[in-house]
């Protein structure tokens, strides 16, 4: 008699397996942003309070490791919307663009290193630009809805700009410029009197 044994994948991971995983990514984020993609993967499992060996079970690759945090930070900035909800319209795009910020601070080291594999991930990268302009969409939305925005705003339009002082100001204190940015282009966003 066999016993019908129940397939691993369709089983949820223990909490403890998810939180550890949870704590890679999140160190994985800062050590990527602050180091590069080549950051040492046992700074990483020591930052996250883990041995080396649970890093490798969760991600068997550095490429693994550094798509896992691509796609970890972009489901941050679709979820968000979410999360954001009890502020204020403006408040919450406000939230929602500095977190936009951080997120491309670590695409600025982890894009280009996945990129090395030629095309393997451009269908998910496309598929998470349209989660992010989902999300910036349905923000701008609620804050023209409250008065707070002008109605002819394309809301991609902050997003662009944001990029765009990246890509300029490519010296370590491009994040603060950013962050800087984000206030003016709320400020200009504004309706007129």
């Amino acid at each position: 008699m066999t016993s019908a044994r129940p397939h691993r994948a369709s089983r949820k991971p223990r909490a403890d397996a998810q939180r550890n995983r949870e704590r890679i990514l999140e160190a994985a984020r800062d050590a990527f942003t602050r180091s590069g993609a080549h950051a040492s993967l046992d700074d990483i499992a020591s930052e996250a309070g883990v041995g080396p060996g649970t890093l490798y079970r969760h991600f068997p690759t550095r490429e693994a490791l550094l798509e896992a945090v691509y796609h970890s930070e972009v489901e941050k900035l679709a979820a968000s919307p979410r999360q954001y909800a009890e502020l204020p319209p403006i408040e919450a795009l406000r939230a929602w663009l500095l977190l936009f910020v951080e997120a491309i601070a670590a695409k600025k080291i982890i894009l280009p290193a996945l990129n090395t594999h030629a095309g393997r991930h451009s269908t998910g990268v496309e598929g998470s630009y349209a989660a992010i302009h989902d999300a910036v969409r349905t923000l701008a939305r609620r804050a023209v809805r409250s008065g707070d925005l002008r109605r002819d705003l394309d809301p991609v339009d902050l997003l662009r700009a944001l990029v765009g002082v990246s890509l300029v100001a490519a010296d370590r204190d491009w994040q603060s410029r950013a962050t800087r940015l984000v206030d003016i282009l709320i400020a200009g966003s504004r309706p007129g009197k």
